[in-house]
């Protein structure tokens, strides 16, 4: 099967690569990139003033299978990923039973490979049954299919394990992915810790919270030479100590998601609990910290942390409520239209945080446009309006802070190894 993308204007970071041009794919693999290409036999896909990329990678998403099926499964997450751009997902292991040993792995990779629609790969825990006691048998969970490994969801508390974790991984050549969280501060918290904690009468939780962690977490990679990577950094201080760790030549690298780029803890008056999530959205000037490190470089990749709920753990008190946002069919728009549209993000950078960025992070061989490689690629329409439904998502988790939002900037064509997976938001 051949598939001629014409006419795009490809934008490939890992290439340096921004030009009008084509793209030919046959038998799920790119063959061909150039100008006026002879589409012979092949299917002709015209994509005439959108935005043609690598196949954008989500490295930090719940699928919750096995054992959260109620709130999302292997099927509807990665139907959600498509229509919301990503021809790739890396899930974290926080289900039921934990991704701690290699049966677990293998049947998440197969039950993807039967009823997923887009790639899968699976990240295992740090300890097992993420007790934060025991390292896990890294080394069967790497050779089952894992690509990192993290406990996502939970601190590692012991600095101990977290020092063994980056002198074990080290290794292997994979990151620690780490939730940076220090519970004893963060404990019955429900929003960031300032004025308008104080105004809603909502229990805070400080960026000391996150910051603590952060910092233990670079320390113990300087003392290792391990790689760690800080799942959704949030705030100003996170920042400042990861450019002070690459100023040393720490190996670290951090990842932000969509919702703590674009909304503040003010919107938390309502007391919506699809606002409530962990790390909590932050201040005004957390936000522009974290805009300002991906404009300089200093944040790697953005990543969603898709965490959807099924609808009783968000409608019922705001202090009862699930912490977590559905994030994989809002992501690319939402950067799309409040960052890249209102100029604090260049298209060639906003292209790069879902592509090469976690591509290089976890040694993918994905991101990249690349002759040889496989056909992932998203397509862009900049100029495509649409209110943000999530009564119309593909995912079981309808918890997004996004709805009845207008955005412009959707992805409205995905494919995945040379097959279009998603069509306008469809899955094909």
């Amino acid at each position: 099967m051949r598939l001629l993308v014409k006419g795009g204007r490809i934008i490939d970071p890992a290439n340096e690569l921004d030009e009008i041009m084509d793209v030919l794919v046959e038998d799920g693999i790119i063959i061909k990139i150039g100008i006026n290409i002879d589409p012979q036999d092949s299917e002709v896909l015209d994509v005439s003033g959108k935005i043609v990329c690598p196949g954008f990678i989500d490295m930090h998403v719940h699928l919750r299978e096995p054992g959260f099926e109620y709130k999302e499964d292997i099927a509807t997450g990665t139907r959600a990923a498509a229509v919301g751009g990503f021809t790739s997902v890396c899930c974290m292991p926080n289900t039921d039973p934990v991704v701690d040993s290699a049966p677990v792995v293998r049947f998440i990779r197969e039950k993807a490979e039967k009823a997923g629609v887009v790639n899968v790969f699976p990240i295992g825990t740090i300890s097992k049954k993420q007790e934060g006691k025991e390292l896990s048998e890294v080394a069967d969970l790497l050779a089952a299919g894992c690509v990192a490994i993290s406990d996502d969801g939970k601190p590692v508390k012991k600095a101990s394990v977290m020092r063994n974790a980056l002198e074990y991984t080290k290794m292997f050549g994979i990151p620690v992915l780490s939730h940076c969280e220090d519970l004893d501060l963060s404990h019955d918290g429900q929003m960031h810790e300032g004025y308008y904690s104080t105004i809603y009468g909502l229990k805070g939780i400080p960026d000391a919270a996150e910051e603590l962690m952060v910092a233990r977490d670079i320390r113990l990679a300087e003392l290792t030479g391990g790689h760690i990577h800080l799942c959704h950094v949030s705030t100003r201080g996170s920042i400042e100590l990861v450019r002070i760790a690459r100023e040393k030549g720490i190996n670290v690298s951090c990842e932000v998601t969509p919702h703590h780029l674009t909304l503040s803890d003010e919107i938390l008056g309502d007391y919506d609990a699809d606002t409530k999530v962990n790390p909590p959205l932050r201040s005004i000037e957390h936000i522009q910290a974290l805009i300002e490190a991906l404009q300089d470089g200093t944040i790697d990749c953005i990543a969603t942390d898709h965490a959807p709920h099924h609808r009783e753990a968000k409608d019922c008190e705001f202090q009862l409520a699930a912490m977590g946002i559905s994030g994989l069919e809002t992501a690319v728009a939402v950067i799309m239209d409040r960052l890249v549209g209102q100029g604090l993000l260049d298209m060639f950078d906003m292209v790069r945080l879902f592509t090469c960025g976690p591509a290089e992070i976890l040694d993918l061989d994905r991101g990249t446009l690349e002759i040889g490689k496989p056909a992932d690629i998203t397509i862009i329409d900049p100029e495509a309006v649409r209110k943000v439904e999530p009564e119309k998502f593909y995912s079981k988790g309808k918890n997004t802070p996004f709805k009845g939002m207008d955005l412009k900037g959707w992805p409205v064509i995905t494919i995945v190894n040379g097959n279009i997976v998603a069509r306008g938001g469809i899955i094909v």
